[in-house]
């Protein structure tokens, strides 16, 4: 046999291309509102506001419409993703449960849902987004890290991560990412 690859035209064999795999179907579940827990050091303020009224209006009269996202906890109970401010509407409408989707999503992946997920709220803090942001920052440095890089690729992929995360902050400035480099 030869090293040679096979010419375009003869020795390959056709591959049908990948079949579409359907979208896993999520199932809502409705939780008693004791069995949600807060994402450990969520940096968004629940705030009893305006809009926080409106939302309390909206649950009395419709109930939730959109599921919160949460995910097991090791102690029991959830973990809420994204769903703070529905789960608190839930509370001061009085209501006992709260419709949910439960993932399965490691600290990273659910960091960066729970960023993502608030920070299109109108009225954050600056406090609120950059804290936001370096979480995000971190999860997504921790995301497929590896122990056996070199000091100088673990650089590239911090600067990158910080690229990625100003690109999807639409290029702001973020508090505490700045790049050093001994250049």
């Amino acid at each position: 046999m030869s090293d040679k690859p096979a010419s375009p035209a003869r020795g390959r064999k056709k591959v049908a291309p990948p079949v579409q795999q359907p979208p896993q179907e999520e199932v809502v579940y409705r939780l008693p509102l004791t069995d949600l827990h807060p994402f450990p050091d969520h940096p968004f303020q629940v705030r009893d506001d305006e809009k926080m009224r409106e939302t309390i209006k909206s649950v009395k009269e419709y109930g939730v419409i959109v599921p919160a996202i949460v995910r097991p906890r090791e102690e029991g109970g959830y973990e809420i993703v994204a769903g703070h401010r529905r789960k608190y509407a839930c509370e001061q409408a009085g209501l006992d449960t709260m419709p949910v989707i439960i993932r399965n999503l490691d600290r990273d992946a659910a960091t960066i849902i729970m960023v993502d997920s608030n920070l299109q709220r109108e009225n954050i803090l600056p406090s609120e987004r950059a804290k936001a942001y370096k979480m995000k920052l971190d999860a997504i440095k921790r995301q497929g890290a590896r122990n056996d890089l070199t000091s100088d690729q673990v650089g590239q992929k911090s600067k990158w991560s910080i690229e990625q995360v100003a690109e999807q902050a639409g290029g702001k400035q973020i508090p505490g990412a700045e790049i050093h480099s001994s250049e």
